[in-house]
């Protein structure tokens, strides 16, 4: 009976988020630092919005790199795991929020993405919103999502940079 209410609690953490946004996807440190080198060089000026952040593997890699890093993340489990393993990183900050909801900081130079094709259009249209209310461009780093309405910029094997402008 444990183990019924133990993989009821798994599912209700990780699988009911699925239908608000991406499934949970650990990142590989190795190609994140690759993306960071050959598509967007992160500098210690940068503040980087990961949108589900999951474990927070993207923002301690670009907090290494000098970066002040944000993470917005609705499950739970993954808050709690991703400040665990960032704890005591002043440049790393992971709100139990959801993106469709949250406003990005007015200094947000860089947001990375995993997403599903079907939140594209909706993400898109979310952060034009943001990027007019900030008043700058933000470049927009993919993995995996294909952003057509968006100016490319560069790419890799999996990871896709865009530029998007305020309107």
């Amino acid at each position: 009976m444990t183990f019924f209410w133990i993989c009821l609690a798994v599912f209700l953490v990780f699988g009911l988020v699925v239908f608000r946004g991406s499934p949970y996807v650990p990142s590989q440190k190795k190609y994140i630092r690759q993306a960071f080198t050959d598509l967007y060089k992160i500098t210690s000026k940068d503040v980087l919005i990961d949108i589900g952040s999951g474990d927070g593997v993207v923002l301690r890699e670009a907090s290494k790199l000098g970066a002040r890093s944000i993470g917005y993340e609705i499950n739970p489990l993954l808050v709690f795991i991703s400040r665990f393993l960032s704890f005591k990183n002043k440049k790393i900050t992971v709100h139990l929020a959801d993106f469709w909801s949250a406003k990005i900081p007015d200094d947000t130079t860089i947001i990375y993405v995993f997403s599903v094709t079907r939140d594209i259009k909706n993400i898109t249209r979310r952060l034009r919103k943001e990027v007019n209310r900030i008043g700058h461009s933000v470049y927009l780093l993919s993995f995996a999502g294909d952003f057509t309405d968006l100016k490319l910029v560069k790419k890799n094997q999996s990871y896709r940079l865009y530029l998007i402008n305020k309107i």
